[in-house]
């Protein structure tokens, strides 16, 4: 294996110039009459901008961080950084979890412990996991890709040979949500002989039921997603119509202001999560400002902006996926996925509709993520012991 210790230690030449730029923000006007429906709110920024100078310590963050067992490995000509942590069970299931957007390999930082040591949460050892979380290529600190072409599909092909060349694992499962619910889905397509099984947290937005011509095909659950979906791009589909076409242009104001960056980041948390239109409700400051300050120490919103431009131009078609399928619905979400397409696509074996919780699953519910996880996965591990004797 070719894994070279990582460590997060982020020089003091980048955050005194954070420091710097956040003591020079130039605020735009925001007129008295609207708050969030037009975007970011100028005075929740401003009270969070606030706090990032005077409180936020990144320092005791990193340490934080740092309490994971992290590694870097060079795989096709990209350095993927991933957390591994081994389970405290006597036969932990390896299990691959991948991010998306805007958050980062930090989306699964609160169940890391709950599946690595469940006997300490209330749960048992037997369902132990080895949890590997990699950031995607251009987040975080995996590096930028230097060539075309890294999308849900490549990134597969990448998360392939980590868990099995470099890590040496036969066979394991693996989950993802948001983008990583399409790299997981085609980690099934592409190995399904290398999986147990997959669990998702959403299938994305399905572009076959928004454009299907003929709606008397359609069932009413199928037509109501059409509608719902259609809608749904039209009032928050901006961000995605930019990022999908023009990234780069994007790049440049998201890599050169701090509250511009915080500003992009935030608008999503804040619509996506089951927060009532009060961030605060959700997430502490502390846990807002880590996930940004992970694309702003990094420098990769533009790097991470490029994988929308990639899977919307070079991602290849996906086909029917026979590998067992839990999706674990939560209710806040945005466009929870028709049964009956679902069922025609995917081989799903479990459904779970969770009560609350929103787009960013792990980080808002992480009990009720963990504990489904071990459930879906638990019948393999009978079949994995019953193979191993």
């Amino acid at each position: 294996m070719a894994l070279e210790p990582f460590h997060i230690h982020v020089s003091d030449e980048i955050l005194d110039d954070l420091r710097s730029r956040l003591d020079r923000v130039r605020w735009p006007d925001q007129p008295e009459y609207i708050g969030w429906e037009r975007g970011t709110e100028r005075s929740y920024l401003q009270s969070l901008v606030a706090y990032w100078k005077d409180q936020y310590d990144w320092r005791a963050q990193e340490a934080r961080l740092n309490r994971f067992t992290q590694f870097r490995t060079h795989l096709d000509g990209i350095d993927i950084h991933f957390v591994y942590e081994r389970g405290k069970g006597p036969n932990p299931l390896p299990l691959i979890l991948t991010h998306g957007w805007p958050d980062s390999y930090l989306r699964y930082e609160k169940i890391i412990p709950l599946l690595t040591d469940p006997a300490s949460y209330g749960g048992s050892a037997e369902d132990a996991f080895d949890v590997i979380v990699p950031s995607l290529p251009g987040f975080g600190f995996s590096s930028r890709p230097a060539r075309p072409g890294i999308n849900n599909a490549s990134v597969s092909e990448l998360w392939a040979k980590l868990m099995t060349e470099e890590l040496g694992y036969d066979k394991f499962a693996a989950g993802g949500g948001d983008m990583g619910s399409g790299v997981t889905r085609y980690l099934a397509v592409n190995y399904p002989e290398r999986l147990y099984g997959i669990h998702l947290t959403d299938i994305g937005i399905i572009r076959g039921l928004m454009t299907a011509p003929n709606e008397a095909e359609l069932s009413e659950e199928e037509r109501q997603y059409k509608q719902a979906a259609s809608a749904w791009v039209a009032e928050e589909g901006g961000y995605m119509s930019i990022q999908s076409t023009r990234p780069q242009t994007l790049a440049y104001s998201l890599s050169d202001s701090p509250v511009g960056l915080a500003s992009w980041i935030l608008e999503k948390l804040r619509a996506w999560s089951d927060c009532g239109g009060d961030l605060r409700q959700r997430f502490t400051e502390d846990e807002l400002l880590t996930q940004i300050m992970i694309y702003w120490v990094t420098n990769t919103a533009g790097s991470a902006a490029q994988m929308y431009y990639e899977n919307t131009h070079t991602l290849p078609p996906l086909g029917y996926i026979e590998v067992p399928t839990a999706l674990a619905l939560f209710k806040a979400d945005i466009l929870l996925p028709p049964k009956e397409w679902a069922a025609r696509n995917l081989n799903v074996t479990r459904w779970t509709s969770l009560p609350r919780g929103g787009h960013f699953t792990a980080m808002e519910e992480p009990e009720l993520m963990a504990r489904d996880i071990r459930e879906f996965f638990r019948s393999f591990r009978a079949t994995r012991e019953r193979k191993a004797k």
